[in-house]
Order: C-alpha cells, then structure tokens, then sequence
C-alpha cells in the first residue's frame, strides 16, 4: 500500500508516526510524509519519501515563539491557549490542507494517518468520503473527547465526585466557553467556509476524534478518565520508542543499581529554561547520595542547564530511552504525553510539575490514576521536589499501581494493533469502491437496457 504520514512539525508529534512508518515499511509498505522542512531529516533517514507543508504551515513547532511571538509574553491560562489554538493550528489549515492535496497527486495513497493536532484533514473529514482515502489519527495527547462531569479540557481537573463538584465545573466551563471555545470556534468555521465545509457543530479538539476513520490512542484505557468515547477511538497502547537515537553516555556504567536512579526531563518543547523543572531537581537532590539524578536535556546543549551542577548528577543532550528506562527508579517530568506513557509501560511512578500546553491536563491524570504525584505548579521548589520524589521512593502504592500500569501496556500490541487497524481500514476501503463500481456498472446495464 501507499501511506501517506501527515505530522504537526512538532518532536513530540513525529517521533511517534517515525515510528509507526517504520512498522509500515517493514511490512513493505511505500511510505511518505508529509511535516515541517525543519524535521525533513528524521524523515529521510527512515526512507519515507518527504514532502514540506507550504507556506503558512512549514513552521518549526519546537519553538512556538517562531509561530506566534506573543506568546513569550502571555502567562500560562485561557488567553494563551487561546492565541495558541488560532495562531498555531486554526491558521495552518488551509496551508496544511493544501500540502495534502498537493502530496496527494504526487503520491496517491491508499490510507492517510495524521496526528490528533493536524486540523488540516478537518476539510476532507467533513468533505464526501467517497472523494478521499480513510483517514486514521493518533492521539499523541491526552484525549480531547467531552467529559461527563462538564470539566473543560487544559485545566487539569480530576473527574468530579459529587454533585457540587460539577455545578463549580459548570462555571468553570462557562468562562472558557466565553474566552475560549467560542471564539476558536468562530475563527475555525470562518476557516472552513472558504474551503466550502462546515460549519463544526463541537469543539474543534472533539471533531477530529469523531470524524476520524480510526483514532490510535497511544495510551491505555486506565490512563484516561472513564467516559463513553466514539465507535473510532482504539488504545493501541505505548507510543513507540524509535530505538538508538542516541548513543550511550559516557556514564553508563554508573547505572549499575547501586543507587536509586532519578531522571528528570523538560522534553523537547517546554525546555527553553531548565530553570523551572531541571535545575530545580538537580538542587532538591543534590544531598541525597543514595541517589544518581540523571538529566536530559531534550536535544538543547547540556551547558544550558543551570549550574552549579551536583556531584550525584549525570547530563545528556539525549539519551536513548529503550536503554535508560528500564534502569529508572523516578521519572520527573513536565507532563510531556509520550514520555509519560513510556516511563508508565516500564512501571515508572513520576513526579510531574508543569501548566502549559496540555500539561495540566496530562499530569492530572497521573495523580488521579495513582501513578505519581502532581505539583500542580509551573516552577516547583527544590523542597517540594525533594520530598515528593522522596514519597515516591518510600511509598510502595506508587510503585505498585505503576507496575499494574505496566501490567496492562504489556497486554496490548501496539505494533500489532497499529498494523490490524489499518489494514481493516484498507480492506474497508477496497471494498466501498468495488461496491461503488458494482454499482455503477449495474446502473449502466440498467440505462442501456432501456
């Protein structure tokens, strides 16, 4: 088959379609991308065929700055999100569904698979299916599906459990409805009317999960709040880890369980300032010799990191996370959503502090599952750290429930569940257009018998 990968330019978006390719062309599937020019190299260097987004889409998302340079000056809250939402993606789509349609002609694919943020595919999901091959996205975030409590998304609220709990969410919601998703919602339809769709009658987060063909959660149904989803949503379970992206540190020997291993992470987007999350860790834990904290810094220069540093601590660039996870004892964490989810599958319990983006939302969930301890704050101090990573490694419940966590990602597939889900929607596929033909082909019998 022909596969056509569609990818916010963002790591944390590509990296698990990288891998996912990488399924497909084992298989023997011909495989190209469509993404940012800035990731063209990750791309080739599986051997998918590149293709750039045009103009007003090619953007480097590893820097939102790039994109949308208010946001340096806008706090963590509904206006960010909001200038995020319209800036970011609502702008990108005609540009983004542009550079579909263009890699299409070059590349005629059976099956498209996006990721949940590209908003690009909105105008063919809503266009005639007849006209456009499945479409199945993955959900590299937490999933944007309505809530029975009436929470609103990117606030980090755990699941109400009394009546007065949901009449404060109403309210709650009511104020982003009024500064959020109404007026992304306008935006977005304004948008889709000059391509000739729409209007959305839900939010736009909530559409490309229903309208998707299949949506490829990357997680597992105890991560996320229980809730009746879409007949489309499928948990295919641990975003896959692209192996030997980096080589072993110069240090690995050390990690050879004599003492605890703590790692603690910014990612690859939120890591302009390792002041709010790294150095504060490297200084909670700097006393602790039973303990060797490792950091890394998500792709920017070790030297970035905050000093002075520990005598205990060990720094990388990068590090290669099928090596280094299994040796992990405490995960600290911003709340990025494939990190997450990784360290969960090895039965990591994590510390996380972080507000931006989806974080709040992501992290919740890890207190509310009883995996970790959420901060619940952007800049967290070195005693809370220190004695919430202290809790971790003392109490067994957290390790426990991460191990059951472990339990049930090791129940599912994900290579094999990817692979079945999208060679259902190709043979679904095979078969509405040999019906259409039929029926064409009957309907001209029936005109020329006459």
């Amino acid at each position: 088959m022909k596969i056509l990968l569609a990818s916010t330019p963002a790591t944390g978006h590509l990296n698990p379609l990288l891998a996912i390719a990488r399924f497909l062309i084992d298989e023997g599937h011909e495989i190209a991308f469509l993404s940012g020019s800035a990731l063209r190299n990750p791309i080739e260097r599986i051997g998918a065929t590149f293709y750039a987004l045009p103009a007003g889409a090619d953007f480097d998302l590893r820097d939102f700055a790039t994109v949308a340079p208010e946001l340096k000056t806008i706090p963590p809250g509904l206006e960010w999100i909001r200038v995020a939402m319209e800036r970011v993606f609502i702008d990108a789509i005609p540009a983004q569904h542009k550079g579909i349609q263009q890699a299409l002609k070059d590349f005629p694919a059976d099956i498209i698979i996006g990721d949940d943020m590209l908003f690009g595919v909105l105008p063919m999901l809503l266009g005639p299916q007849a006209k456009r091959p499945p479409i199945a996205l993955c959900g590299t975030s937490f999933l944007h599906w309505r809530r029975d409590d009436g929470a609103p998304h990117f606030v980090g609220l755990a699941p109400a459990t009394t009546q007065a709990q949901r009449d404060d969410y109403a309210v709650v919601y009511r104020e982003h409805d009024e500064q959020l998703y109404q007026p992304v919602a306008d935006r977005l339809n304004r948008s889709l009317q000059t391509m000739g769709v729409g209007p959305l009658s839900m939010p736009m987060f909530d559409s490309v999960v229903e309208l998707a063909d299949a949506y490829l959660q990357l997680t597992v149904p105890s991560f996320e709040f229980p809730r009746a989803f879409p007949a489309s949503v499928r948990f295919v379970g641990r975003p896959p880890i692209i192996p030997d992206q980096a080589p072993l540190p110069p240090w690995a020997h050390e990690l050879d369980g004599s003492r605890k291993v703590v790692l603690v992470t910014q990612g690859t987007l939120a890591n302009h300032n390792f002041g709010l999350l790294v150095g504060p860790t490297l200084a909670a834990l700097a006393n602790e010799p039973d303990l060797l904290v490792v950091a890394t810094a998500g792709g920017r220069p070790v030297e970035a990191i905050p000093g002075p540093i520990p005598a205990n601590a060990r720094l990388a660039q990068y590090l290669p996370f099928e090596w280094m996870l299994p040796k992990v004892d405490v995960f600290v964490t911003n709340g990025g959503y494939g990190s997450v989810n990784q360290a969960m599958s090895f039965g990591i319990p994590l510390v996380t502090a972080g507000l931006t983006e989806d974080k709040a939302d992501v992290n919740a969930r890890v207190a509310w599952s009883g995996i970790g301890i959420d901060l619940a704050t952007n800049e967290p101090t070195p005693q809370a750290l220190r004695e919430a990573v202290r809790t971790v490694l003392d109490r067994p419940a957290y390790r426990m429930r991460a191990s059951s966590m472990a339990d049930e990602f090791s129940g599912i597939d994900t290579r094999a569940e990817i692979l079945r889900i999208i060679g259902e929607l190709a043979h679904a596929s095979k078969e509405a257009v040999a019906e259409d033909a039929t029926t064409v082909i009957s309907r001209r019998r029936r005109v020329g018998s006459r």
